[in-house]
């Protein structure tokens, strides 16, 4: 085999092991978390704690961030605009927010939320 047929090959077996692991279950939904956690309870976990919020997107703080809020508090969210799957929401639609605390030390401490998934 020459060396351009083994290039070719191995670059096919290696793209179709990226494409197969890039699209397993686990890849396609957000695992979500079995109970849902109040907006103070996240405000205390750790680094990539995996939560569940029910709440109010209430208003937008650019660049894909918004204020989210229940009845305990508020907290920043980045939520990527396909997650919205073209639907309107405002401030009095209810939502459930699912993913994961992103802690960010510099320059001051800042807790927000990664959205992986959002339900209406």
């Amino acid at each position: 085999m020459n060396m351009i047929s083994k290039a070719a090959l191995i670059t096919g077996l290696v793209g179709a092991s990226t494409f197969a692991l890039a699209n397993t279950a686990i890849n396609q939904t957000a695992i979500a978390p079995t109970t849902t956690t109040s907006v103070k309870q996240a405000l205390t976990l750790k680094d990539d704690s995996k939560v569940q919020l029910k709440g109010y997107v209430v208003k937008s703080v650019g660049d894909e961030k918004y204020q989210f809020r229940d009845t305990t508090g508020s907290i920043t969210v980045d939520i990527d605009d396909e997650l919205w799957q073209g639907k309107p929401v405002n401030a009095t639609t209810p939502v459930t927010l699912i993913g994961e605390i992103d802690i960010d030390y510099k320059p001051a401490k800042r807790v927000e939320l990664d959205v992986d998934a959002v339900q209406f």
